[in-house]
């Protein structure tokens, strides 16, 4: 592969510190004593001391026998100054005068020794009388400007670009990796929120021989030493229920989930969910749990219950609006669904413009019904509730209409964030649902679960508590937090297709 003209300098300057007998990748330990922003926040303390830091060399002005640059660490960004007249031994003057201005790039790893101190203009700054090499970058940073407003306007500014070099994007865009703090921030918020109250974290299997639990079409993949196939998960619902049947009162997991669907803005093939089941709850119960769980999430997030997303100012202070899904399509279509026929709410959606298809149930038809037309309408963080049956084959059935289950999902931004439902524990019942569901599969429908799990069943039959469980879209719920539009934002290494090979860089 053919190099650029700076990586072979940045080579030869590589090759140039081994003759001096400098390690550019030294193994020993390199213990530092600050952060930069712990200098720049409490320049009183460190005013006068001496501080040893390490980070990339991310700016450098050589002025004859003084130079500035820039030290980029793991907090910050903090400016450096070399004189030569300040160094004693000959050893630091040849790390200056050849190490630090020739053999020194932007990129490189290194670490310094030095005092604290503003300079005339006011700037704080350490003054550096000791250098150490601690690795040579061998391809150059690029480099990124911005305009008067603060925004990139070239360089390392395109998307695709940077999803595929996460690790560039981190160090030349300052304002990623806040993203991914905040990310870490909301898993430990909700973490404490479920520990605090008593419910245990586990994990359940990632390899599934029956994809169940959600309808979505499953990775496939193949045990050779069972001779078996096997699905990736496309959700841990049926094992966090078989947890509450062996009588844990209340589960939860993050689980990376994996489906064989479409890639968008708002969808990855490999997503982060959140699950948590509690018994002798029901979805009454979890809407308050729910409400008060993104409040906290959002405070520990952002400092505030307030959240901006595109033009929207988000409030997640609870309580909740809460609609029911019937009374949401009368609203915003003037069509009522109570009671109608599959072919009914076929011809309904065809007349609203909306594409379907013979292979579409009931529930895929309300569905679809309800995306189109009042979905995007939902802004502020609103319950949808009572869904129809045949939209949800594990839910248990409304207590005041049997047309309905007792089920309700969380919208924001137009967007849902949230799923939860009074749990199914009659194991009769839920074969019932099951085998719906192989029906619509054998009709078309490659969302529909085409396979029952018997040992799920068998599980309801040694008797599960009244439950509600419920499900978070983490990266979802991160994106509205961030004021990210795209999933792939809020992803540290989301899925690409395949790179062209048009450049060795």
């Amino acid at each position: 592969m053919a190099l650029s003209e700076q990586e072979i300098l940045r080579r030869e300057a590589l090759t140039e510190l081994r003759n001096l007998g400098i390690d550019p990748y030294p193994a020993a330990e390199f213990i530092t004593t600050a952060y930069s922003s712990e200098i720049l926040s409490n320049f009183e303390k460190y005013d006068g001391k001496e501080v040893v830091l390490a980070g990339r060399l991310m700016g450098k002005r050589i002025m004859g026998k003084a130079s500035f640059a820039e030290l980029k660490d793991a907090e910050g960004r903090i400016q450096i100054y070399v004189s030569r007249d300040d160094i004693s031994t000959d050893e630091e003057k040849t790390m200056y005068n050849l190490v630090f201005k020739k053999l020194l790039d932007i990129g490189d790893f290194i670490g310094i020794r030095g005092t604290v101190f503003k300079t005339q203009v006011g700037e704080i700054s350490i003054h550096v009388y000791g250098l150490t090499v601690l690795a040579k970058a061998l391809k150059p940073l690029p480099v990124v400007k911005t305009d008067a407003d603060g925004k990139i306007y070239d360089a390392f500014s395109d998307p695709e670009q940077r999803y595929r070099r996460r690790y560039v994007d981190l160090t030349v865009n300052d304002h990623v990796k806040e993203t991914f703090i905040k990310r870490t921030k909301l898993f430990n918020a909700m973490r404490s929120f479920f520990n605090d109250k008593g419910y245990l974290e586990v994990e359940t299997p990632v390899l599934q021989p029956i994809p169940g639990g959600a309808a979505a079409r499953p990775f496939i993949t193949h045990h050779n030493s069972l001779d078996m196939p096997l699905y990736m998960r496309i959700a841990n619902e049926l094992y966090l229920k078989r947890l509450i049947v062996g009588g844990f009162d209340g589960v939860y997991e993050f689980s990376k989930n994996f489906r064989n669907e479409g890639m968008d803005r708002t969808h990855n093939p490999e997503f982060t969910a959140m699950e948590i089941y509690v018994a002798y709850k029901d979805y009454n119960w979890m809407m308050k749990f729910t409400e008060n769980l993104l409040e906290h999430c959002a405070i520990a997030v952002n400092g505030t219950s307030e959240a901006t997303f595109g033009e929207h100012q988000v409030n997640f202070k609870a309580p909740y609006a809460r609609v029911t899904m019937t009374d949401s399509i009368k609203h915003f279509t003037g069509f009522d669904i109570s009671g109608k026929s599959e072919s009914e709410l076929f011809v309904a959606a065809r007349g609203m413009g909306i594409e379907v298809d013979d292979t579409m149930g009931k529930g895929k038809l309300i569905d679809e019904i309800f995306g189109a037309k009042c979905e995007g309408n939902y802004i502020q963080p609103t319950f949808i509730t009572d869904y129809p049956k045949e939209m949800s084959p594990l839910c248990k059935e409304h207590r005041d209409n049997p047309e309905l289950t007792e089920r309700f999902e969380l919208m924001v931004c137009g967007k849902e964030v949230a799923n939860a439902y009074s749990e199914l524990n009659d194991p009769i019942d839920q074969r019932n649902r099951f085998e719906d569901q192989m029906r619509l599969s054998e009709k078309g429908d490659d969302e529909a679960t085409g396979i029952i799990d018997e040992d799920f069943l068998r599980a309801l039959e040694y008797g599960m508590p009244p439950t509600s469980g419920l499900g978070i879209g983490m990266d979802r719920l991160m994106m509205f937090l961030t004021n990210n539009s795209s999933i792939q934002e809020v992803l540290l290494f989301p899925q690409m297709r395949p790179e062209k090979k048009t450049s060795p860089n």
